[in-house]
């Protein structure tokens, strides 16, 4: 292959990595949905389990998470902000009931379209401090679902 062959071979070479990669990096905007699943509280009946949904836009993190102590959901969800980094999502959020409140902490490394997440909520109970584990998985539509750029 003469020079002009190889110019040109990496002229394509750095047209396509730059077609693909604000491509790569818009794939992460969209709304996760998933499930959390958390220790057993003194009060609680059992292990709870509540769904949490991430909406990701632009690089900016928010979530909501369903609250439960009993069989049904608490009137006001658990709702936060994160941070975005590379491949790495850090969530902190808090929830405030009529005597109790917690604040929370979950981070995740996504991995094609979902992320496992882990972290913890940290609880003040009628003064008494309670921190229980908690761990789920988020999941993003597949990419031909996601809304696209008009």
């Amino acid at each position: 292959m003469g020079r002009i062959g190889k110019m040109i071979g990496i002229f394509v070479a750095v047209a396509i990595v730059m077609a693909v990669a604000p491509a790569l990096a818009q794939v992460r905007d969209a709304v996760y949905r998933g499930t959390m699943v958390c220790d057993q509280l003194p009060f609680s009946v059992g292990k709870s389990r509540g769904a949490i949904e991430v909406t990701i836009s632009g690089g900016a993190v928010r979530y909501s998470h369903i609250v439960r102590l009993r069989d049904a959901a608490e009137a006001t969800p658990e709702q936060g902000t994160g941070t975005l980094n590379s491949d790495s999502v850090s969530l902190q959020g808090s929830w405030k009931g009529a005597n109790r409140q917690y604040d929370a902490k979950y981070s995740g490394t996504f991995v094609r379209r979902h992320a496992d997440l882990k972290g913890a909520q940290t609880w003040n109970d009628s003064g008494k401090t309670i921190t229980r584990a908690c761990s789920g998985t988020i999941k993003r539509p597949f990419k031909i679902f996601l809304p696209r750029d008009r």
